[in-house]
């Protein structure tokens, strides 16, 4: 997962069309009096080069080449201006929607109002706005319910004894607040926190602030890390320092499942990039095409622990 004000919580599958396709979309060829095709054409805004973002866009891609449907994709590398200008590229190249997996919430009013001028709708990923009439829609991940599982998970393993905890947060202004707000609200009394650091979802980053961390704090017991690549770079800082500290996180990747079962991590929150995505291209074109669906959509999240690990769903498409 990479990079949230209100409550906001961060692909494009397309469908294979011939002669009632989606309507508002699209060149048309056709040739005599045979049936023409609407080409739906999607762009995809993405928002960083974390394994989550790759999985999602692999995801969207994936998805809309089985349909049928174009995709543009952009990167906007953690940066709100660069997001923009991405938006720009996408009006320029008349896409029928862009997808967007937003690097901060406090972006997407910009996005949002210059891709409406253009008459070109939003369709969000991981987050959704407040005021819903804005976008065409979104598939959404209750952020602030991971972080509450998180906290679950540590309070049930602390069993009610005093404990500090540590936070390494990802990139501020995103997704990682949520999360932060959702594991900080959901903690007991007997956890404090006692630090917190951004990593910028960046592994050497987060090393670094752990290592700091450990230091000031040398009596940290857990750590909530707010994606799984972080988290190993914190717990090489923590193995460092000769700290055995218990890291909740976030993703389900592969490599953090098995971090999970040789005990380098104590708990997951599995968001499954590749449904995101899926879900995303494929709820895109039916809302362009005016089928009654739920226009905020949201995709299943599970506590991971050593004990429930085979429960765990698929992270990202293979390929």
């Amino acid at each position: 997962m990479s990079g949230q004000t209100g409550r906001l919580m961060g692909a494009a599958m397309a469908i294979t069309l011939g002669a009632a396709t989606l309507s508002a979309c699209g060149d048309s060829t056709g040739s005599g009096d045979g049936p023409k095709k609407t080409v739906v054409t999607l762009g995809f805004v993405n928002g960083g080069n974390t394994e989550f973002h790759t999985c999602l866009q692999r995801s969207v891609e994936g998805e809309a080449a089985q349909r049928g449907v174009k995709v543009i994709s952009a990167n906007s590398k953690q940066d709100a201006k660069t997001e923009l200008a991405n938006i720009d590229s996408m009006i320029a190249q008349g896409v029928d929607a862009i997808i967007v997996q937003t690097v901060n919430t406090g972006a997407l009013k910009a996005d949002i109002e210059r891709a409406g001028r253009a008459k070109i709708p939003i369709f969000l990923t991981s987050v959704a706005p407040d005021d819903t009439s804005t976008v065409l829609g979104a598939v959404a991940v209750d952020l602030n319910q991971v972080g509450l599982l998180d906290a679950g998970w540590v309070s049930n393993d602390a069993v009610g004894a005093p404990r500090t905890a540590g936070i390494v947060a990802g990139a501020p202004g995103a997704a990682s607040d949520l999360l932060v707000k959702g594991f900080v609200d959901g903690l007991p009394k007997n956890i404090k926190v006692v630090a917190t650091a951004p990593g910028m979802f960046n592994r050497a980053k987060a090393k670094t602030a752990a290592a700091k961390m450990i230091k000031e704090h040398p009596d940290i017991a857990y750590a909530f890390v707010v994606n799984e690549d972080m988290a190993f770079g914190v717990q090489q800082a923590f193995a460092a320092a000769h700290k055995n500290v218990k890291i909740a996180t976030v993703n389900g990747t592969d490599a953090g499942l098995a971090a999970i079962k040789d005990g380098r991590f104590g708990a997951t929150v599995a968001i499954p990039a590749s449904k995101l995505g899926q879900k995303a291209v494929e709820n895109t074109l039916s809302l362009l095409d005016k089928e009654p669906i739920t226009k905020i959509d949201y995709v299943p999240i599970n506590l991971i622990t050593k004990t429930d690990i085979d429960q765990a769903p698929r992270y990202c498409l293979t390929g």
